[in-house]
């Protein structure tokens, strides 16, 4: 478990980057009141990272709250910066630096915190170190790509998902979506049907070409498009591919920038949410789950150490106990089925027995630091015994 305040910090501060070098830590101030105020309001909640970072990404995906993903941003700060480290090692004749990798890959915060599935991985930043990593190597592969293509060329590669995708990002309507998505396609089959075959240097478009390009637009638009659309000629149907070809590189090729670190002495501009642990809310979900995983996690402990104090009993005490406990044989059918005598049979119960009470006593004072008394003798020795009838032992 963590100290308070280094939560506080971990989930409301931002790095900033000079000369490619870290710099120092910027506390984003509304960020710090909001986590202090969970903390002050959810006493029962653990102080651990993983705990707050779970919450705030389940608070994200239910509510797409801001101060959620801010909180989440500031948290990812550390292993982004350890990815972009990465990264400007391998890459060292690249022309990005640090700072510029570290923003690349801030701006993929909301891609990993979809991507990332609790069920199959508990801790977020655990996920983000491997995920950061993977997110700046594709970002690189695209802009080289995009870098080494003309518009056209971009145009011929790129893909019907990400042409639609840099088209909706530049914040076109759906009809220009559809006109702009269509002149793609018509641009496709009569651009390749132009080129000399084999040849890997494309011919740059003409005006008969666009033409060409055109005149398939006004013929397949009836059947393709919903929203009546006028007639094109050469010089718009340029225009248009002129346009989606700068927002496909504007898409894949991106400027740098920073994303998340507020300016000195600015606040930002979101008010907390605060959980209300009087009513169901989120965190009084969780926090039941965390008792519940712990409880999990210590039944599992405790099992597994009784398992251990069992395998170190010797063979035949420890298939008297099964036949015992297990079987639910008494130690006369015991002594019959053994050819052992009668002391030999209750010696070894009673020994076995306090081998195993001891190991749950030693449990118990490691695991959940708690005095020894007798009223929890007395807890432990029936929880003993209940273990002891439905554990499955081996002779």
């Amino acid at each position: 478990m963590r100290p308070r305040q280094e939560i506080i910090e971990i989930f409301s501060t931002f790095a900033q980057i000079e000369s490619d070098r870290f710099s120092k830590w910027l506390t984003d101030n509304q960020l710090r009141r909001s986590i202090q105020n969970c903390l002050d309001t959810s006493v029962e909640a653990p102080a651990t990272e993983s705990f707050w970072a779970l919450y705030w990404h389940k608070n994200w995906l239910s509510k797409s709250d801001g101060i959620a993903k801010m909180h989440l941003s500031a948290y990812l700060q550390e292993p982004c910066y350890w990815a972009a480290k990465k990264i400007v090692t391998k890459f060292t004749n690249n022309q990005y630096g640090l700072a510029d990798y570290f923003q690349m890959g801030i701006a993929e915060t909301k891609k990993i915190l979809e991507d990332f599935n609790p069920d199959k991985c508990s801790n977020l930043k655990v996920y983000a170190s491997i995920a950061f990593p993977s997110r700046l190597r594709d970002i690189l592969r695209q802009r080289k790509e995009a870098d080494i293509c003309t518009q056209w060329g971009l145009l011929r590669k790129v893909s019907k998902k990400q042409l639609l995708e840099a088209l909706n990002n530049a914040g076109f309507s759906p009809t220009q979506v559809a006109q702009y998505r269509l002149a793609w396609t018509c641009f496709k089959i009569v651009y390749v049907q132009n080129q000399p075959g084999g040849t890997h240097k494309l011919i740059e478009p003409n005006r008969q070409l666009w033409e060409a390009v055109a005149d398939l637009y006004n013929r397949e638009k009836q059947s393709q498009l919903t929203a009546t659309s006028p007639q094109c000629n050469h010089s718009l149907i340029e225009k248009w591919l002129s346009e989606t070809a700068i927002c496909v590189r504007s898409y894949l090729y991106p400027n740098v920038a920073s994303l998340d670190v507020p300016l000195l002495g600015e606040e930002s501009n979101f008010t907390p949410d605060l959980p209300d642990l009087n009513s169901e809310s989120l965190l009084a979900q969780m926090i039941a789950q965390e008792d519940a995983q712990n409880q999990q996690e210590q039944l599992s402990q405790m099992k597994a150490a009784l398992l251990k104090a069992l395998e170190q009993l010797d063979p035949q005490s420890r298939c008297i106990v099964k036949m015992y406990y297990a079987e639910g044989l008494t130690q006369q059918q015991i002594i019959h089925h053994l050819q052992v005598s009668q002391p030999t049979v209750s010696r070894r119960l009673v020994k076995a027995r306090e081998s195993l009470l001891a190991a749950l006593i030693d449990w118990s004072q490691k695991t959940l630091n708690i005095s020894v008394t007798s009223n929890l003798i007395k807890e432990l020795s029936s929880a003993l015994e209940e273990w002891l009838t439905v554990t499955d032992m081996r002779c």
